[in-house]
This record gives structure tokens, sequence and C-alpha cells, in this order.
């Protein structure tokens, strides 16, 4: 049987192990990494990675051993460390007044080295901040890393508003391009609540179902056309591609649903306007607006550096 540990960003790495070990499915074990020995939780390789990795596979990571009842007990221990050296950390950067978000520590399971994640709007001078914690943690290899709002979230983890885990905690392994375009070929409220997710990003998943929208736009008349209608000319002003219907403005203003069958596509120019998009979101409830533009600059939101 093939075993494997999860690391970073969703991936599995095979792991090393002699034939006279005996593994089973979710124990903790300990490996070496380039950071360290770390403690994971072992997989059961299925036949369908198993079949990628024979094609691909990737570098297997030494196997050091299962581990005991001791080993747990010391890394609930580590777990403790970590926090405090959290908190630590904050409070050496405040002093240093540097603007930098601390998100997460992580001890290697032998302490010999421990990582600080964090997230800054630009770059930070951290150069008299690893004087400190080099004062505070001695004998131990620093290491501050920079991370991206995307990555935060995939390291914090959570539930998404489909009442599932985030993608980027659970399967998603690389972020792809997201921009407002998406959201809006697919009619979606360009509302914060409904395109962004707790990263302050658009969502990930509008990349999933936009070939689909593109698709059945395709059998559909453009917003702005002019169509005749059973109830007169008008224009069209909304796609309803779930219902698989055309929201239709009319001359006395009001929008009514036709099926494709019930328009008929003409020519010229209909005096009929058509509500814009601007390039803000609206806050209804609290007034306030944000550009799309900073939405669509997805610059730095991602790093990959965890």
């Amino acid at each position: 049987m093939n075993f494997a540990v999860r690391i970073i960003k969703n991936q599995f790495f095979p792991i090393k192990v002699s034939d006279n070990v005996k593994l089973c499915h979710g124990q903790m074990v300990l490996v070496r990494t380039e950071k360290g020995e770390e403690a994971h939780r072992v997989f059961l390789v299925n036949p369908q990675i198993q079949a990628q990795w024979d094609k691909f596979k990737p570098e297997p990571l030494p196997f050091v051993r299962v581990m005991n009842e001791r080993d747990l007990a010391e890394l609930e221990e580590i777990k403790k460390l970590e926090i405090q050296a959290l908190y630590k950390c904050r409070e050496l950067a405040e002093k240093r007044n540097l603007s930098m978000n601390l998100i997460q520590t992580r001890y290697t399971f032998d302490k010999k080295k421990i990582t600080f994640y964090y997230t800054a709007p630009e770059r930070v001078d951290f150069r008299e901040l690893l004087k400190d914690l080099t004062q505070e943690f001695k004998r131990v290899r620093i290491d501050l890393r920079h991370i991206g709002v995307r990555d935060e979230t995939s390291i914090l983890q959570g539930i998404g508003v489909c009442g599932q885990a985030y993608c980027c905690c659970s399967f998603l392994k690389k972020f792809e391009s997201v921009n407002t375009k998406l959201a809006k070929d697919q009619g979606i409220p360009m509302t914060p609540g409904k395109i962004t997710g707790s990263c302050g990003r658009l969502l990930c998943c509008l990349n999933y179902e936009y070939p689909n929208y593109l698709e059945a736009a395709k059998h559909l008349p453009p917003v702005g056309s002019g169509v005749m209608t059973p109830d007169g000319i008008g224009k069209v002003a909304i796609l309803n591609f779930l219902k698989n219907t055309i929201g239709v403005k009319l001359e006395d203003g009001k929008i009514k649903d036709y099926s494709k069958e019930d328009i008929e596509m003409i020519d010229g120019e209909v005096n009929i306007e058509i509500e814009g998009e601007d390039n803000r979101l609206n806050y209804s409830e609290e007034g306030e607006t944000i550009d799309i533009k900073a939405l669509d600059n997805d610059k730095n939101s991602s790093t990959g550096n965890i």
C-alpha cells in the first residue's frame, strides 16, 4: 500500500516507508521536509492518485517514525508554544511600528526552526524585528514569510457561503486569476457580499461555471439589443441563464421575462434606456461604495510562499 501526507496547498507528498513499518490511514507520523522534522497525518493513496503518480511521481519524503503517545503529548506542547510565539512576535512588531499582520506561527517538531507567516500591504523591513526574535528564541532558526490574503484564508480555514469548506483549504492547489467580468457575465449582483470571500478578494468559484454561461450566452440575444415581443418593442436588459429567459425592458419602463421563442431581434436603434453598470459596488445598507478596479487588482493576494 502507498501512503502520503498533505503538507501545503492541498498537495499530497508520498512518503518513503520500509516494508517492516505498519501504517494505518489517519495515523500521525513524523516526516523530514526541507524545514526539518514535521508532524503530519498520513493518508492512504487511492488508485486514481496512484495512477497519476506513476506518470508524474513527486519526490517522496523521508519517513521518520509513527508518532507514539509521548510524541503526541509533545505535539500538543508545541502547539501551545506556537501560540505564545505568535503573540510575542506581534508584540515585538508593534514596538517597531511595523505594518504587518501576523497570521500564524509554526514550529518544526524538533524545534529547530520556527516560521512566522504574515500579510502586509507593502514590503516590510523586518531586519530589526529579526534581531529581536533571534534574542527571544535562542538556538532556533527564524523564518519570516510574507504571504497574500488568499494564502491567509487557506491557512486559517473556514466555511464558505455554500456551506462547504473553503476551496483553498480543501482541494484548490493553485489560485487562478479572477475578475469582476466573470460576475457580470453570470448576472451575479455586483455587491461585495455576493462576489467576495472572507479574504476580501473575488470568489475563486466564479471561475468554475463561467464556461457554461458563455456557452448559454451564444444562444441568447446580447444585453442592449432591440427585440420585438408579444407586448411590443423593447430592449434586452437581463439574461436569466438559470431560467433560460430574457428580461426585456418595454416602452412603458417595465421589465418582463420572455422565452427565446417569444421574441424576435430587430434592426435599428430602440429608444429605450437600460441602467448601465458603473465601476462601483454598492453597499445599499451602508451607503458606501467600492471601486471595482480595486477588486480586479489581485496582485500579491497570493504568494505561494506557505
